[in-house]
């Protein structure tokens, strides 16, 4: 018959023992955690400006590749930082918390936001990374655009716990292959954004379907986040476009 004492004591190396392998376990395997959620960022970037070809085993030389520079703005849309060296993930741009980063700007805080410029087919394409809520939590993603901020040369969207289906259908090349060639600034320069709109884009005015893009049928609420990220992100980067436009 074992003492209480012993028992007690047995338990207390046996937890001490799990704890000490678990913290061990997970101190070895952050680095790969890390340069995993680094090649998925990558990744999300690339598809946005339509390097479809781009892969978990194939991002980081195409990132390094077709991205040129990576800037980092203050609220108002002034570069303070320009990286153009490699490797690209090094850069301080890349490694910016967007979600802290609006936190700040909702505290009325100083933020900092990050922007890539890639450069495909001879062309200058800009992209911005977003963050938004969807309807279980966050989405995220990113939007290029051309050389002159009008046209929308592509977007990727992604999420943890949209509902799959329904809301998580973001995520699908088939919402996303929308946005491509959508506009947002109108003809006389006002700023549109891209409407994501229940019930289709033919609800709007012929002259707006430029500037919208079909809801998800019962995905309301996850659609409803779009919209507003891609609205408040884009407004977010508004002073420095209209430097540059």
């Amino acid at each position: 018959m074992y003492t209480n004492r012993y028992i007690f004591t047995y338990a207390a190396v046996l937890v001490i023992v799990a704890a000490a392998l678990l913290s061990l376990a997970a101190m070895l395997l952050k680095p790969f955690q890390e340069r995993n959620i680094a090649i998925e960022k990558m990744r999300g970037i690339l598809t946005s400006a339509q390097v479809t070809e781009a892969n978990a085993n194939n991002a980081i030389p195409l990132f390094n590749k077709y991205i040129t520079e990576e800037l980092v703005l203050d609220p108002q849309g002034n570069v303070v930082n320009t990286y153009t060296q490699s490797p690209k993930e090094d850069a301080p741009a890349f490694k910016i918390d967007l979600k802290k980063q609006y936190y700040n700007k909702s505290q009325n805080k100083p933020y900092k936001l990050p922007l890539y410029i890639a450069q495909k087919d001879g062309k200058r394409i800009y992209i911005i990374p977003m963050r938004g809520t969807g309807l279980w939590g966050p989405i995220w993603g990113n939007i290029a655009l051309t050389s002159d901020f009008k046209t929308v040369v592509g977007v990727f969207f992604d999420d943890k716990s949209e509902t799959p289906g329904l809301g998580g259908e973001i995520a699908k090349p088939k919402f996303q292959k929308q946005f491509i060639g959508k506009t947002i600034f109108d003809d006389g320069g006002k700023f549109t954004s891209v409407e994501v709109v229940k019930g289709g884009v033919q609800k709007l005015p012929a002259s707006m379907q430029i500037h919208g893009v079909d809801a998800i049928s019962g995905g309301t609420i996850t659609s409803k986040g779009v919209d507003a990220m891609l609205r408040n992100v884009l407004k977010s980067y508004l002073p420095y476009i209209k430097k540059n436009r």
